[in-house]
């Protein structure tokens, strides 16, 4: 079993590698994405049992070439493509980089991977999708059970964002378009961490699989751009965030809000190497999204109990977020940091001014009920916390809440 765990461990860091190193040499993303899911496959069958070979990466790519040409071959246009294929790169030659070529190109590879399956074209959701198979290795099986959607709707989905960018140069952005492509890319990490570790609908809280895949992604990243603050920031937010996972749920699922957590519980060296990480993404020039949500995510780890917590230095975080991304979610864990600072009804101020742009959404009904309970108003919170139940499509959030409205019942 720990063997077939290592393998799967090597595959998933191989496959943008291997995937990226046939699609700058051939091009055709989408046949080039589908010889690699079957090479990987393959490797995944004999591996455990015939052991690793020597140059994995070299043995996958080679597999996958083969089955890539096979398909060129059996393509339209059959001559076209066959001329093109016999002027190939031999095979052999994927084993070591080029000659005279200086970098690691399956690390560069990568990169531009991420720059193309976050391409500007595609929706969030397929950015996401095909970012999960093309650059984590996840299977369709994976992607779709770990977003609660049928197989067949993820593969269509998946196929969808393929047809889409075929024809796109595989090449990094140009320097003019390189910060906002960069910007989509970490906010689809972004956006898979978040969907790992609050599960935005289904039976569990926290989806380990999706949260790790975004750190092993973001760890990626910075590897190749180790000078850009977003990225650092970015990773160790998550780092900072997935360090309580242990302690946000009880021994049947439920969930425990952060002030009642047992911070025994926390991952005392994902903190550490998260506050690290922080002090140097603040070095890196201007504070960023990410870099003030890690340090607001690390001066709540740093917090040896609750009553610690520094809220005044909070607030003064959450101010510069929202002056330089005003997000209604940012600006809503600041009316939070509002009310620990000047009170409840403070707070519940400033959550008024957000009513119009969160309407509908069961945080924002949270907080209400959290800040009602805490200003003493009982009924109006129990009426705050159904609604919010009502509202989440999550089942332990949903309990969560009814629970907290259950308490609050004259």
């Amino acid at each position: 079993m720990r063997r077939t765990t290592e393998v799967e461990d090597l595959l998933r860091r191989h496959a943008p590698q291997v995937l990226g190193a046939l699609v700058r040499r051939y091009g055709h993303f989408d046949l080039a994405e589908d010889s690699v899911q079957e090479a990987l496959l393959a490797a995944a069958q004999q591996w455990p049992d015939d052991g690793v070979p020597a140059n994995p990466r070299g043995w996958l790519i080679r597999v996958a070439a083969r089955r890539l040409t096979d398909l060129l071959r059996s393509e339209e246009a059959r001559r076209r493509r066959e001329e093109s294929a016999a002027q190939l790169t031999p095979r052999d030659a994927f084993t070591t980089p080029p000659p005279g070529e200086g970098r690691a190109p399956s690390e560069d590879d990568t990169l531009t991977l991420l720059f193309l399956c976050c391409h500007p074209e595609l929706t969030p959701a397929a950015q996401i999708a095909l970012t999960l198979r093309a650059v984590g290795g996840l299977t369709t099986v994976e992607i779709a059970r770990a977003h609660l959607v049928p197989e067949a709707t993820m593969a269509q989905r998946i196929s969808r964002a393929k047809q889409r960018i075929r024809g796109v140069p595989f090449r990094r952005p140009v320097p003019a378009d390189r910060d906002a492509r960069l910007a989509v890319v970490l906010q689809v990490l972004y956006l898979i961490f978040n969907e790992g570790y609050t599960a935005t609908t289904g039976r569990d809280l926290h989806r380990s699989d999706l949260a790790g895949e975004a750190i092993r992604l973001a760890r990626a990243v910075r590897r190749l751009l180790p000078e850009e603050g977003g990225v650092t920031g970015l990773l160790a937010l998550m780092l900072l965030t997935e360090a309580r996972s242990a302690a946000r749920t009880g021994p049947h699922g439920e969930l425990i809000p952060l002030d009642e957590q047992d911070r025994g519980r926390w991952d005392r060296d994902a903190i550490a190497e998260g506050t690290a990480l922080v002090e140097k993404a603040l070095s890196q020039g201007p504070a960023g999204v990410y870099q003030l949500q890690a340090a607001i995510a690390a001066l709540h780890d740093e917090a040896a109990t609750a009553d610690d917590t520094d809220w005044p230095q909070i607030l003064a975080l959450y101010d510069l977020l929202v002056e330089r991304a005003p997000e209604p979610m940012a600006e809503l864990g600041r009316a939070v940091a509002v009310a620990m600072v000047h009170g409840p009804r403070a707070g519940l101020t400033e959550v008024a001014a957000l009513r119009d742009r969160l309407a509908g959404h069961h945080r924002l009904d949270a907080v209400t009920a959290h800040l009602l309970e805490k200003a003493g108003d009982t009924e109006a919170a129990r009426q705050a916390y159904e609604l919010a139940a009502q509202r989440t499509l999550s089942i332990p959030e949903a309990r969560y809440l009814r629970a907290r409205a259950a308490r609050l019942e004259p």
